[in-house]
């Protein structure tokens, strides 16, 4: 569990209810089912308008990694490699053979596979590689629906601040409705802005980072892949791939 994150979304909430009871509006002013409907229905809508189902499928996959990023640590990894490469040296390429069923994640066993097959390395750099840009590429199309709501909310809230001062201007000869409805007109603008900069974008910051990183470490993986595809000493594969630990 990411503590951080889980502790930003709940420090956002209470910064936006305690700021609003300081400020004398109160809890209530910021419930309103038409600022509801028209920014996060509308932000919804608008998404909807955006993405391709397969793509908005993907986002809702991986939104539970702002709060458990995905277990592919360095450290551990490189461990693995030095293992599987000993075993190489001992007993062949085909001796890792059985290890390729326990392998959990499908890009590791992959790669696992393509270097017991006995790929050239320059192949299996290939293959990888385009493995790792069409993972890379799906996972960020995900974050991006996220960034796209944190930039349609902002707009969709000003849509709703001005409908709600339509609205206001129509009760000009009932000044007791005034105050009431200008107050009920900004709601949606702070819907809009609060869960644009509060919830949205910094959803989709936090995939682009978790993404970014379990690139690094795939790309840590290859390299190990292909230093027991080529037969390299154990040791001078982990003096490699330590360097990935200090980018």
């Amino acid at each position: 569990m990411d503590v951080l994150s889980l502790t930003g979304f709940l420090l956002a909430a209470i910064a936006v209810v305690v700021g609003s009871m300081l400020k004398g509006a109160g809890v209530a002013a910021l419930a309103s089912s038409a600022a509801f409907m028209i920014v996060v229905v509308g932000t919804v809508a608008a998404i909807f308008v955006q993405t391709s189902m397969p793509v908005l499928k993907h986002a809702l996959r991986i939104t539970g990694w702002v709060f458990r990023p995905p277990r592919l640590e360095a450290g551990a990894m490189i461990g693995k490699i030095v293992e599987w490469s000993n075993i190489a040296r001992k007993q062949g390429l085909l001796g890792l053979e059985p290890l390729i069923e326990k392998e959990s994640d499908p890009f590791l066993k992959k790669g696992l596979q393509l270097v017991v097959d006995g790929s050239e390395p320059d192949s299996l750099r290939g293959t990888m590689e385009v493995e790792l840009s069409s993972r890379e590429h799906a996972d960020t199309a995900g974050a991006k629906v996220f960034e796209g709501m944190g930039i349609y909310a902002p707009t969709l809230g000003i849509i709703g601040a001005v409908l709600g001062l339509m609205a206001v201007m129509q009760n000009l000869a009932d000044p007791s409705k005034l105050g009431k409805g200008i107050a009920a007109a900004f709601t949606a603008t702070i819907y809009g802005i609060g869960l644009a900069n509060l919830v949205f974008l910094p959803m989709a910051a936090k995939l682009k980072s978790v993404i970014s990183a379990q690139s690094q470490v795939r790309e840590m993986i290859i390299e190990g892949l292909i230093g027991i595809a080529q037969g390299d000493n154990p040791r001078a594969i982990e003096a490699r791939l330590q360097s990935f630990m200090h980018g």
